[in-house]
């Protein structure tokens, strides 16, 4: 007797078997398909496997940005991998008349002047940092860029801040409403410390989009003949915020002027990690490179390639970020902040790091070990003002206090004065009183009359009473 083959045998039997060479991606396999299949070619399993390295084709760098671009974050960029870090905007006149105190521990450098202005770590980003200044004159601005010279590797000017602190001074975006003013500006920057003069130093400007594409490359294209050697675009009006979608119109003719002028350019806004950089890089043929700006302030491992690994968890760069920020001695306020934008919102963590008020409470929280300055750890802004009223307080009371001894000095040695006074007087006179009898000679001579006639039997009183 003949045995058929089962309905299951008999479709493994009529099923069309796919030779090595086909173009048949593992991807669109069934699990019944892979399981027949036969075994492909190690070299093709490794081709499969493996994904493609992706081309890089510029920079990718850390934007500006208040509170968030400060020293920590700058430092932890450049360990994932950013080529160039930005520091946040700092106002000119307040640079001026700093002191430069030096910092042998962390090797840092801060800029003082009634307290911290600015501080960095030239160690260990001196050769990647550019220094973002806020200015509205020629003359501060190069003053400024003289005293920061030397612990940065470039100036760039602010140019499209729309805040109020920036612009109601004539600084940040309220330069492209005076253009003149804005070339000056790098003119002088590039005369007095740019690559031509001992200084050194490659200057640039960040600018944002004016109202009509045709303004925005007539800009760029005065900006380039100052002598500047980086120009970045937000592609960003002024007006609007980070939530607006960034508009690219302009870009690739900005990219084609900045090219053409041999000045490098960068693009800024909506960039969120190192291969969507190098995609709009590519797109737009920028021969320069890529800002990212909020991705890496929730999370500066954004500068990992993905064929890398692409960005780490949050509780990785979290412990990452307090281990730089103790290093250096970030001020508890701005680490606070930082950590409080890397940890998500709806995780329990965030609820407890934001009531901590001292580092030691946030390495508590992390579980970490806390090596910072236990006298430098004043807790919060909040904390360190009062502590600093106090201090205030304090100091006018230990004024008083001098005061009042002085005061009381004052009045101790008025009181001898007045009673050496009395004495004298007292003195002057008992010499008068003296000095008056000796110069009254007829009351003497009837003082001794009458005691003669005293004297003398039968004394005539009478007499005595006449001559008087």
């Amino acid at each position: 007797m003949i045995r058929l083959p089962s309905v299951r045998q008999a479709l493994r039997l009529h099923r069309p078997r796919y030779p090595s060479s086909s173009c048949y991606s593992y991807a669109t396999m069934t699990s019944t398909d892979h399981a027949i299949a036969p075994p492909a070619p190690e070299s093709t399993l490794a081709d499969v496997s493996a994904p493609a390295v992706p081309t890089k084709y510029g920079k990718v760098v850390l934007a500006p940005m208040v509170r968030s671009g400060q020293l920590a974050t700058r430092l932890l960029s450049l360990k994932y991998g950013a080529d160039i870090v930005w520091g946040p905007e700092t106002i000119d006149k307040s640079l001026i008349g700093c002191e430069r105190v030096e910092n042998p521990k962390t090797g840092c450098v801060d800029y003082v002047r009634t307290g911290l202005i600015f501080r960095a770590c030239p160690s260990r980003e001196k050769s990647k940092f550019i220094f973002q200044m806020g200015t509205a004159a020629p003359d501060t601005a190069v003053a400024a860029a003289k005293i920061i010279a030397q612990d940065v590797s470039g100036i760039d000017v602010n140019s499209g801040c729309p805040k109020p602190f920036s612009t109601h001074a004539g600084m940040g975006a309220a330069l492209l409403k005076d253009i003149p003013r804005l070339l000056s500006i790098l003119h002088a920057l590039v005369a007095n410390v740019g690559l031509s003069t001992p200084y050194a130093l490659p200057i640039s400007v960040k600018i944002r989009l004016m109202p009509t594409v045709e303004e925005t490359h007539s800009l760029i294209t005065s900006l380039c003949k100052t002598g500047i050697s980086k120009l970045t675009l937000h592609c960003r009006t002024p007006p609007m915020r980070p939530r607006e979608r960034a508009i690219r119109d302009a870009l690739t003719g900005a990219a084609r002027i900045c090219k053409e002028a041999g000045v490098e350019f960068f693009v800024n806004g909506d960039v969120k990690n190192w291969d969507d950089a190098q995609q709009v890089i590519k797109e737009y043929d920028i021969q320069g490179g890529a800002m990212i700006a909020i991705a890496a302030e929730s999370n500066p491992s954004c500068f990992i390639p993905n064929h890398l690994g692409g960005p780490k968890p949050w509780r990785e760069v979290v412990t990452e970020y307090m281990l730089t920020a103790m290093s250096v001695e970030n001020p508890i306020s701005n680490t606070k902040f930082c950590i409080l934008n890397m940890v998500p919102g709806k995780n329990e963590m965030h609820k407890v790091l934001s009531r901590a008020k001292t580092y030691r409470d946030l390495c508590d929280a992390l579980d970490l070990e806390c090596t910072f300055p236990e006298e430098l750890d004043l807790g919060t802004l909040k904390t360190q003002r009062v502590k600093a009223q106090e201090e205030k307080e304090a100091q006018l009371q230990a004024e008083r206090e001098e005061r009042q001894e002085k005061l009381a000095e004052f009045k101790r040695k008025k009181a001898e004065e007045s009673e050496k006074q009395a004495e004298e007087s007292n003195k002057r006179i008992k010499v008068d009183a003296v000095e008056r009898s000796n110069t009254t000679p007829v009351s003497a001579a009837v003082a001794e009359l009458a005691a003669t006639d005293m004297l003398l039997p039968g004394g005539g009183g009478a007499a005595v009473e006449a001559v008087v």
